[in-house]
């Protein structure tokens, strides 16, 4: 998933992976469709945020996971890859991207493939993103 966090976030289906396998393959082996499994996916992880929050009354312990596994990453150097929200010039704005976490914060910043139409939703979830900032300094 790329962009921002919420229920405009990109999945990036057309290169999608488990073990180097395209999810599309996989799926068709098993003689599932995409649209199928793709909308319930979708749904669950837009949606994850209720799910904490109904299981423990607030949404913090989420935050508070992920917080402690990015500073992990940083005081150890890790440089792992991960989906994390920088500022991304050629957009304008701070959205999520694959990204190396370091010591020195985001070292790199991965460009994944992307279909026409996932690309486009990115752009989208920039200008919703900035059209927020906008709202916010009127």
């Amino acid at each position: 998933m790329v962009g921002d966090h919420g229920t405009s976030q990109v999945f990036l289906w057309s290169s999608a992976r488990i073990a180097g396998v395209p999810v599309t393959a996989l799926l068709e082996k098993r003689g599932e469709k995409l649209d199928d499994v793709r909308t319930q996916l979708e749904n669950d992880v837009r949606y994850a945020n209720i799910t904490i929050i109904e299981g423990h009354d607030a949404s913090q312990y989420g935050i508070g996971i992920v917080s402690a596994r990015i500073a992990e990453m940083v005081l150890r150097d890790e440089r792992a890859a991960i989906p994390i929200g920088s500022y991304q010039t050629a957009l304008g704005v701070t959205l999520s991207l694959p990204s190396v976490v370091g010591r020195d914060g985001v070292v790199a910043v991965l460009q994944p493939d992307m279909a026409p139409e996932e690309r486009s939703r990115l752009q989208r979830s920039a200008q919703s993103l900035k059209s927020a900032l906008e709202s916010i300094r009127k």
